[in-house]
């Protein structure tokens, strides 16, 4: 039974009596190997985070082989960061292991729940965990572990806060008397405690909320004095049994005889009982590489469904008369035209792949008094240059409002629609457009008043018909349906296998017959 005061997320650590004066300097790069790899278990973590949300939502359950896996991330973690500069509390260098290591001085445990509420899970982790995630903010610096990992994926605890400032004062006081102070060893524990209490809170691990409780020092309040009662293990550790004194030997129809007890060809293994495993097996190394993979299809199959949705948007939303259409710009000159910026198409097989990509392009024009004739032309660039020599005119990028760049000139060009170097063209009161097909060369776009006089106001916009974005679309799509189905499966069947291979330890052998009944 856990005393009063336990809460069920336990921390515990004993200090390295002989620490290093100066290897504390280098753990940052010591430690990176451990960082890469826990950017990835993050990642599966807050994936299986939120499939236990939903799991908990429908079935008042977190799935037991996804709490083992969370609670290893979170195991994992605290070891790094002791040794690190989460505490700088130990030189072991941390185990490559989700399982928890009896001889490794750091140790998190955390009490599986059989039931937990489903009406709690919508708001615990982030209404309900307000007010915690202030005070870790305060000690972790800007609430940086467990909330920035479920929120942004990343490990950066302790990033600063009260944390990271006493773990420095540590480090001096180390690097000049060879001791850490005791004083603050059982500080620094008891706000690391603390934010781990509330991770696991936020990562739904307890329905039970942290308590406003500072608990200092190395032992967490309620664990058991040996150190290896663990919870969220795969079982409780047990007191060694003694053997009973053998009076006289079993018989049997065959072999040697067996102590009571005993399982035949099993020597010294208890009556009733599998092998002792540690907390965890079930999550192989092979299990969690799958289970990160799959953690990463999940989360580029999200971004390809998203892209693949958001393109179909754009294509049916803003296509008009068959033209994908941006909105309509206003732009204004006092000059005589508007010029757009160069468009550059080299000819090359760009050309054809701009062709296929873009399609057709439709430039429409409305003046701002509709009645008055204006004229809208694509042409080369070195024609319109040509054109407008020595005529003020205003140069204007499409899409973008502003006042562009004026080109200053005294002279008046003539009539546009009178010039033969057009591509395309169009002229005439109200909404003008001209259509054009992609070609190599360099472009630009020209929209004066019809009677070349200078002073124009239009509103502008363009469209192209792009006869790939169905398919983009669609590939995006499928794509991520695949992505997803693999990540599914990634993370689906290791997370059964894992929980078979709990229940498969759980199970209770059955004893030998006695072959001496009925004798």
């Amino acid at each position: 039974m856990m005393s009063a005061t336990t809460y069920p997320v336990r921390v515990d650590a004993s200090l390295d009596t002989q620490l290093s004066r100066w290897k504390w300097a280098l753990k940052w790069i010591l430690v990176i190997p451990h960082y890469f790899v826990l950017s990835f278990l993050w990642i599966a973590f807050v994936v299986l985070s939120v499939a236990a949300f939903f799991a908990i939502l429908f079935t008042g359950r977190y799935p037991r082989s996804i709490f083992d896996f969370n609670v290893g991330v979170l195991r994992w973690t605290w070891r790094v960061q002791y040794y690190a500069y989460g505490a700088l509390g130990t030189d072991r260098y941390p185990p490559f292991s989700l399982d928890d290591d009896p001889d490794y001085p750091a140790h998190l445990s955390v009490e599986y729940p059989e039931r937990l509420s489903r009406g709690l899970v919508l708001v615990k982790w982030w209404l309900l965990a307000i007010p915690q995630y202030i005070i870790v903010g305060v000690f972790a610096g800007g609430g940086s572990f467990a909330v920035a990992n479920l929120r942004d994926h990343n490990i950066n605890w302790p990033g600063g806060g009260l944390i990271g400032l006493l773990v420095f004062v540590a480090a001096v006081i180390l690097a000049i008397t060879g001791r850490y102070p005791d004083s603050i060893f059982g500080f620094v524990l008891g706000m690391n405690r603390w934010v781990l209490r509330v991770a696991a809170y936020a990562s739904l691990m307890t329905d039970q909320y942290p308590p406003f409780r500072f608990d200092g020092g190395g032992s967490d309040p309620g664990s058991d004095p040996s150190g290896l009662a663990l919870f969220g293990s795969a079982q409780e550790a047990q007191a060694p049994t003694a053997p009973p004194v053998l009076t006289k030997p079993l018989l049997t129809k065959s072999g040697p005889a067996e102590q009571p007890g005993q399982q035949p060809g099993q020597p010294g293994q208890q009556f009733g009982q599998q092998p002792a495993r540690p907390a965890g097996e079930g999550w192989s190394a092979g299990r969690v590489t799958c289970v990160v993979v799959g953690s990463f299809l999940m989360l580029t199959a999200s971004g390809l469904l998203a892209g693949g949705v958001g393109v179909l948007w754009a294509d049916q939303a803003n296509r008009q008369g068959g033209f994908v259409t941006s909105a309509s710009t206003t732009y204004t000159t006092a000059g005589h035209a508007l010029v757009s910026g160069t468009a550059r198409i080299p000819a090359t097989g760009l050309n054809q792949l701009g062709r296929d990509l873009i399609g057709k392009v439709r430039i429409r024009v409305t003046a701002s008094d509709p009645t008055r004739p204006v004229f809208v032309g694509i042409a080369p660039a070195h024609a319109v240059t040509a054109y407008l020599s020595g005529v003020q005119y205003t140069t204007v990028h499409i899409g973008a409002a502003g006042a562009g760049i004026t080109t200053q000139g005294t002279g008046v060009p003539a009539a546009p629609a009178s010039q033969a170097f057009w591509a395309a063209k169009s002229a005439g009161p109200g909404t003008r457009s001209v259509v054009w097909l992609v070609s190599a060369g360099n472009w630009d776009l020209v929209v004066m008043n019809a009677d070349a006089s200078a002073g124009l106001t239009v509103d502008a916009n363009a469209g192209a018909t792009v006869p790939v974005l169905p398919w983009i679309a669609g590939g995006l799509l499928i794509g991520g349906a695949l992505a997803l189905l693999g990540g599914v499966l990634l993370i689906v069947i290791p997370v059964r296998r894992a929980s078979a291979t709990r229940k498969l330890t759980a199970t209770p052998v059955a004893g030998p017959k006695d072959l001496t009944a009925g004798r």
